[in-house]
């Protein structure tokens, strides 16, 4: 096991508190209450996948989808539960050994194979968020021309809009901005994050209520959106669950918050009930989001609820909603592409120490802008990565499969696998023993939800494709 390593994923919500080592006993000044927990959490957890809720439970019918999200909610419960008590390190209360971030917990307990695999899996988890922002905003954006266009010229005009150049100019904003140096520490940048993923939450709730006041009837039924087959039916519920699954797990930024807290009393003691807060509040703020959305629109509850044109007025209303999606996944995609960023640029620092092309900085002096430091490979390889999201969301701009596929593909191992691993190694837990076994059913049910899950929104993918 070793303790000397840089820091490997900074964490997409919060500054990196260590940079030289893995585990470490050092005394660093920790001020990190219950509160600032629970508001990192919430702000690490609300975001796009909140839009696709009401959609979800439109698949999966008045029984089962508030059962599915809530039994989402109570998993994730249990894998923060098994992951509080690794943050320390022998004993999951005095530790003396901390263990900063979820990158180094897999080294950690588990070895450098499986560190390997999980960096993979954490990175392309980052890589996927980035990517279904560039669909989000570029639907948002274009939400607001017809938002518009629907007022001036009623709402049985032909008003659409391509993804396409919306996808291109939001592009080309992060191409700037991920050339901005040390971007993703600002402080304000989750700030403002989690001012607008609240504001659109909450009126995208508010408009579902209003709507269901105005019909003056619950819309929806027991058994969901009727499908042409069974076969057909069972594809959109397994992409629904892939869609819940988007939207819940924050395991991958769970260390690095309670790395914040300060103790006595205990860090894992503090973060189990600021999970605990924080999952109670997303799970009634999902619930009211999906279950108003789909009382309000029944069988034709849209993918996307800001997006897909049940709401037509107040336009202003809607318009203000998907700004603030916009500029929320503006600064979004810095927070989840950064680290992705500074793991490659480490890579090829070590990889290259005597390239120019690798470690130079050049000075450059724009008119009107302080001078700033630029370097080669950070030009090329940030522009190329934003460059390949925005042209892999031009070929599959579709909101819910892709969410879907995400939600599944990262669910199982991050929020699941390596919390469940982790936690028999801290707790010296042996084979076949009560807890074994039952934490290993609980695995294995939720890899099949995965496997659902995956399969059930590629199936989507493919079909809306070449449907």
């Amino acid at each position: 096991m070793g303790h000397e390593v840089a820091e490997d994923n900074q964490s997409p919500l919060l500054p990196t508190s260590s940079s030289s080592t893995d585990v470490s006993a050092v005394l660093v000044k920790r001020t990190g209450t219950l509160r600032t927990a629970v508001a990192h959490i919430i702000t690490g957890v609300i975001g796009a996948g909140v839009l696709s809720l009401a959609w979800s439970i439109a698949q999966l019918g008045w029984i089962a989808g508030p059962i599915c999200m809530l039994a989402f909610a109570g998993v994730t419960i249990v894998s923060t539960y098994l992951l509080c008590d690794c943050y320390m390190f022998p004993h999951p209360e005095y530790g003396p050994n901390r263990v900063k971030s979820y990158m180094d917990a897999v080294r950690f307990y588990l070895g450098e194979k499986q560190h390997k695999v999980c960096g993979v899996i954490a990175q392309e988890s980052l890589y996927g968020n980035t990517l279904a922002y560039v669909i989000t905003s570029a639907s948002s954006i274009k939400a607001i021309q017809k938002s518009n266009c629907y007022h001036r010229e009623g709402h049985k005009a032909a008003c659409s809009y391509g993804d396409t150049s919306y996808m291109l100019l939001f592009g080309g904003v992060q191409v700037v901005m991920s050339q901005i140096p040390d971007f993703h520490n600002m402080e304000w940048l989750s700030v403002v994050a989690a001012i607008m993923s609240f504001t659109y939450s909450f009126i995208g709730f508010g408009l579902g209520f209003a709507q269901v006041i105005e019909n003056g009837r619950i819309q929806g039924s027991i058994t969901g959106v009727p499908a042409d087959s069974v076969a057909d039916k069972l594809w959109l519920a397994f992409q629904a669950l892939g869609d819940i699954a988007f939207a819940y797990p924050y395991s991958i930024i769970l260390l690095e918050i309670q790395d914040t807290l300060k103790s006595p009393p205990p860090e894992n003691k503090t973060m189990k009930t600021a999970s605990m807060i924080a999952i109670f509040v997303t799970t009634f703020f999902y619930l009211c989001c999906g279950c108003f959305g789909y009382a309000a629109f029944g069988n034709n509850t849209p993918g996307n609820l800001l997006t897909g044109f049940g709401f037509y007025e107040p336009y202003w209303l809607i318009d203000f909603a998907n700004a603030c999606i916009v500029l929320h996944l503006v600064g979004g995609y810095q927070i989840f592409s950064q680290p992705v960023f500074a793991f490659v640029e480490r890579w090829f620092t070590n990889k290259f120490p005597g390239s120019g092309f690798v470690n130079n900085f050049y000075t450059i002096k724009l008119p009107l802008l302080p001078s700033f430091q630029m370097n080669p490979l950070k030009i090329c390889f940030r522009t190329a990565y934003v460059a390949s999201t925005t042209v892999i969301a031009m070929i599959f701009p579709y909101f819910n499969q892709v969410l879907g596929v995400l939600g599944a593909l990262n669910f199982w191992p991050l929020a699941i696998y390596f919390p469940v691993e982790m936690y028999f190694v801290q707790k010296k837990i042996q084979p076949w023993t009560r807890k074994w076994v039952v934490l290993r059913t609980f695995s294995f049910f939720c890899l099949l939800v995965t496997i659902v899950g995956l399969i059930g929104s590629i199936q989507g993918l493919i079909s809306a494709k070449f449907g």
